[in-house]
């Protein structure tokens, strides 16, 4: 009894040491990447016209299902999510 008894500590001890481990280590890395600045936060924002008339349509609701600009716009949307060349 005593052999098992000591066997379930160690597990326990390992697990125990194992998480606090990971733990230390996520820590470490949201320090080490919240102090980097992201390249992308120097460069200014592109405006799209599309997103900005896809977002005018949302907002517009049900009449957008008649508008032509809208109709337009989630066109071009769908053929710019579709296309093979999506990455570009």
């Amino acid at each position: 009894m005593e052999a098992k008894m000591f066997a379930c500590l160690a597990a326990v001890i390992a697990i125990a040491v194992a998480v606090t481990a990971a733990a230390i280590h996520l820590a470490r890395d949201e320090r080490s990447t919240a102090a980097m600045p992201s390249p992308a936060a120097h460069e200014a924002p592109r405006a799209d016209p599309l997103r900005e008339t896809l977002r005018r349509c949302q907002q517009m609701g049900e009449p957008a299902t008649r508008d032509p600009q809208c109709l337009a716009a989630w066109d071009e949307n769908r053929r710019r999510f579709l296309s093979p060349a999506a990455g570009n």
